[in-house]
């Protein structure tokens, strides 16, 4: 199934490059662990018009225990992002409709971002992997969670930012966004296999980070993780 989104060059060419940059940095060592999927609030869809979010890529060397230390010095826009991780169980070949059958757990994840330069162009941000530099999560707490219901909380430098009710309102359906990160894939060549991880956007827009300070995200019945920047 080729997904909408396909028919904009842009998109087409910044796939290309993005996963032209994920062959290389494999060739150099890194292993791939899994997907990302960025700007996929509803008002940045409108902006780009996309009918689903952008698809990046994870490796082991951006990978992180909870409660690590990651230096931001040197970047011009950090920012940190609460995410939900989707683990695979079970390969989801493009077209696939039975999505739940194939996550094997979520885990609650913070994605590092340097977002620089602004985004303007779809095919410069995916050719950059979505600004991505680090994720973390801890693989071995997926667990099975039941979406409806189930609330957040954010924490920066021990005051709370926000609950958070919706987990999926600025992402959209996890079962959905899975099948669209499938979809592009299989038209760019690649596809979700059992053993990756997913990390689905942030839950609430992307957190201006400060030198110094721990950021943490809880969800209710999940394992809670934290970075110190």
């Amino acid at each position: 199934m080729t997904p909408p989104d396909w028919r904009k060059p842009e998109l087409r060419d910044g796939m290309r490059r993005m996963l032209q940059l994920r062959a290389a940095r494999l060739d150099a060592g890194e292993r791939p662990i899994g997907w990302k999927l960025g700007f996929g609030a509803p008002i940045s869809l409108q902006k780009f018009g996309l009918s689903g979010p952008l698809v990046g890529f994870l490796t082991d060397a951006g990978l992180h225990r909870p409660g690590a230390v990651v230096s931001v010095e040197g970047w011009s826009h950090p920012v940190a992002e609460p995410e939900l991780a989707v683990h695979l169980g079970e390969d989801v070949p493009p077209g696939s409709v039975d999505i739940g059958r194939a996550i094997a757990g979520i885990t609650t994840a913070i994605e590092l971002a340097d977002v620089h330069p602004p985004p303007q162009d779809i095919e410069d941000v995916l050719g950059a992997n979505i600004y991505h530099r680090a994720v973390i999560t801890d693989i071995r707490d997926a667990k099975d969670v039941d979406m409806e219901g189930l609330t957040g909380r954010i924490i920066s430098g021990g005051e709370p930012v926000t609950d958070v009710g919706d987990l999926e309102g600025l992402t959209g359906g996890l079962h959905r966004i899975i099948a669209h990160c499938a979809d592009l894939l299989g038209a760019a060549g690649e596809r979700l296999r059992a053993g990756d991880f997913v990390i689905a956007g942030s839950v609430i827009p992307p957190v201006r980070l400060q030198p110094g300070i721990e950021f943490e995200f809880e969800v209710d019945g999940l394992a809670a993780v934290s970075v110190l920047v």
